[in-house]
């Protein structure tokens, strides 16, 4: 895979010299599978952690006037909730995102390697990082629209629209069939795909910008400085996805909590836009960069932590 400078980053046998991968071999089914694990364990546990932003966050998108800030809504939820109302919707969160990541890391190491050492080794870098992404974000999003449509349900919807993940998908499957569960499915390729396309490529340019300012290669740093570049770089990727990704996340709030039976999606697109107006795309966004920067960077921390653990390169760098 050439870099935009004409240069190639170590080869198979260089990184297999460089780090001692024991009995996984890059590339391998195993690096692979290694990879979704790693996958699964970054993203499931933090998106979980997280939920009492996207509770606020994804209430705010729908009703601006609910709360009239993050503090003041999490009193409330808890005066009248306690513990569980703050963390409502915890499990089709947990469940989904594990999936994704499964899929989204996972499949980013496949792309890659499919793409930038097998049909297209001289490509441009950041083009290889860019179709990877996109390719492995489109999968990742078929095992999480599901638990997405049931957790939006659940949390824009006062009184619930179900209080747990198994009677949410029982109401929506014996309602509108299994097609209801992935109604969101085309606007969450519209947020996701650019988001994960803009999260891996800024992540792998940052951390390759990064080492050429300290000034000496990646494989000169220990471990933990590595993957304190990886926490670096994974914030700032997370504030530029957060603002790209915005107005499709409130979109998809939107139409899993309004969109009418038998319609459409660009219909209801188009009739909810009609309501909120452009600036209402952006409702919770400063919410939403503090969210998906800490996410994203604890993410790529636990990933690629989780990687040297097993002996493996972290990502980004060459």
């Amino acid at each position: 895979m050439a870099t935009s400078s004409g240069l190639k980053p170590p080869s198979g046998a260089a990184l297999q010299k460089a780090y001692p991968l024991g009995k996984i071999e890059p590339n391998s089914a195993k690096y692979f599978a290694s990879c979704m694990v790693g996958g699964i364990i970054a993203c499931g546990p933090t998106h979980t952690l997280v939920t009492p932003l996207d509770l606020v966050k994804t209430r705010r998108q729908v009703d601006p006037k609910l709360y009239t800030g993050n503090f003041s809504a999490w009193r409330s939820i808890f005066a009248n909730e306690g513990l569980r109302g703050v963390f409502f919707g915890w499990t089709p969160t947990f469940v989904g995102y594990s999936f994704q990541g499964m899929g989204k890391y996972g499949f980013y190491e496949v792309f890659k390697h499919i793409y930038g050492d097998t049909l297209f080794p001289n490509a441009n870098r950041t083009l290889v990082f860019l179709g990877a992404s996109a390719s492995a974000e489109f999968i990742a999003d078929v095992f999480l629209c599901p638990f997405e449509a049931i957790k939006v349900r659940m949390q824009t919807t006062l009184p619930p629209y179900a209080n747990t993940l198994r009677e949410g998908w029982s109401k929506i499957v014996a309602k509108e069939g299994v097609a209801g569960l992935y109604k969101g499915i085309t606007p969450l390729w519209g947020r996701q795909i650019p988001y994960t396309m803009c999260k891996f490529a800024t992540f792998e340019e940052t951390v390759r910008y990064i080492y050429k300012q300290l000034g000496k290669p990646k494989e000169s740093y220990n471990k933990l400085q590595q993957t304190g570049v990886s926490f670096l770089g994974g914030y700032i990727a997370g504030i530029a996805c957060a603002v790209v990704s915005h107005p499709a996340d409130v979109m998809v709030s939107k139409l899993n909590s309004e969109r009418k039976a038998g319609e459409s999606s660009g219909k209801a697109m188009t009739r909810i836009y009609g309501n909120i107006g452009f600036t209402g795309l952006w409702n919770g966004l400063p919410t939403r960069i503090v969210m998906i920067g800490t996410l994203t960077a604890f993410q790529w921390l636990i990933y690629d932590s989780f990687k040297v653990w097993l002996g493996l390169p972290t990502t980004g760098g060459h």
